[in-house]
């Protein structure tokens, strides 16, 4: 045999790369960044930190560093503000309008607006005050049907927008006037009934669990939840042969969750106790964000808000899924308009108006949920809607004029808005939109 037929025989060949060619070779013994990454430790995480801030990733740091300084600010302003009561209702008065935000955020995903959210809340209470107080029907049943009547509502918008074609913004902004209408009908003439102050709807904002186990056993329920699903993912990643974080690294973001989890659940117990609003607010939140994250209905309204026509070439039903969005967002409204009813005890021809409807929008946008459609998250809702009522909360404090309040919101919705529009354009440079 020659010298040349033993050569390819002979040459040194790398593990798994054998009769390939060069750039094959170097495909089979590529590493994946993100190992890089956490092999690098501190020094790593640092520059990945930085090249997503250089290319728009920003997710929830603006908001969260947002809430620092609205806390730094009035606490030292006011210590009152980080006070256990002054929190405690903070979170309370917050549910309201934060369930209505996470309707808005599934909305917003398809890159679409509901208009008509602050007078469909306003119905709801309407309708559930006369069906309980006018005409006797039990309380349970009665918010059942009040809260369906979102849903049945949010249908009708949802039906004229995909079906019909008329722009989402047209059909709610309809609504907004004539749901306002149709509650002003519902109510009468007296315009206020009074609900039952020992009721199932007065106890939405006004019970408390006053056990201490209450509120740090839903703090370690949390968190213990938080590890186990980020280390049974990290444990299904590693199965399929994708990059997984180390453990190490999920008990670190465990911690970083403890510790807030554990210093609000020791606020409340300092007051009144666990709020049965708060309980009811951060379930909605997860269960919604379940349904977003971790099943094919929240992948479909992701696809839409990315791109309609190719959801559509994907075989997606978008007329029933455009439907169905705006059922939730009618239904979290009518669920909202609830606990609102239940602050001040009452349904009546106020209900849904004021500043609800843009604080409601609002919340959803300053948390990070992106109004071109696409991306965003149920969190968002109660990150926005805890920087709108930290401001409402801390000028109440100090006396500010509510004049000057709408205009810092206005500032705070204007910026995340500009947030979000750099945030995108910097994607897009980066290759990453």
């Amino acid at each position: 045999m020659s010298k040349e037929d033993r050569e390819p025989q002979d040459s040194p060949k790398s593990e798994g790369s054998e009769g390939a060619p060069p750039a094959a070779a170097a495909a089979v013994t590529a590493v994946d960044p993100r190992l890089l990454v956490r092999e690098e430790g501190f020094a790593g995480y640092w520059g990945e930190f930085r090249r997503k801030l250089r290319s728009g990733e920003l997710g929830s740091l603006p908001v969260v560093v947002g809430l620092i300084v609205i806390g730094l600010v009035f606490q030292l302003n006011d210590s009152a503000f980080l006070g256990a009561e002054n929190l405690s209702n903070l979170f309370v008065t917050a549910a309201g309008t934060g369930l209505i935000a996470v309707g808005i955020v599934f909305v917003l995903i398809l890159g679409e607006i509901d208009l008509s959210v602050g007078s469909v809340s306003g119905l709801a209470s309407a309708v559930f005050a006369v069906l309980n107080i006018n005409h006797g029907v039990p309380e349970w049943l009665a918010l059942v049907l009040a809260i369906l009547s979102g849903a049945v509502v949010g249908v009708v918008h949802g039906f004229f927008f995909a079906r019909i074609g008329v722009p989402a913004f047209v059909v709610t902004l309809a609504g907004l006037l004539g749901w306002n209408g149709l509650m002003l009908q519902v109510l009468g003439s007296n315009g206020t009934i009074n609900l039952d102050d020992s009721g199932l709807v007065a106890g939405l904002t006004n019970h408390y669990f006053s056990d201490v186990a209450a509120a740090y056993g839903l703090a370690t329920l949390a968190v213990a939840a938080f590890f186990l699903t980020s280390w049974r993912d990290g444990r299904r990643r590693e199965a399929m042969g994708v990059p997984s974080r180390p453990l190490s690294e999920i008990v670190l973001r465990t911690a970083a969750l403890a510790v807030p989890a554990y210093v609000v659940a020791w606020l409340f117990n300092q007051y009144k106790g666990l709020p049965l609003a708060v309980v009811i607010f951060l379930g909605v939140v997860i269960a919604l964000d379940f349904v977003l994250r971790r099943t094919s209905y929240g992948r479909k309204v992701f696809a839409l808000g990315g791109s309609v026509e190719a959801a559509r070439r994907a075989g997606i039903n978008v007329s029933a899924i455009r439907i169905s969005v705006f059922a939730l967002s009618g239904t979290m409204a009518a669920l909202g308009g609830m606990f609102l009813a239940s602050q001040i005890n009452a349904a009546n021809q106020s209900s849904g108006a004021g500043s609800l409807l843009m604080n409601a929008i609002a919340a959803a946008v300053i948390g990070g949920t992106s109004l071109f459609g696409g991306r965003g998250s149920t969190w968002s809702a109660l990150l926005g809607v805890l920087v709108i009522q930290s401001i409402a909360s801390g000028m109440a404090l100090l006396g500010i004029a509510s004049a000057v309040q709408y205009m810092i919101t206005g500032a705070v919705l204007l910026a995340a808005v500009v947030i979000d529009s750099v945030s995108r354009r910097t994607q897009k440079t980066a290759g990453r939109a």
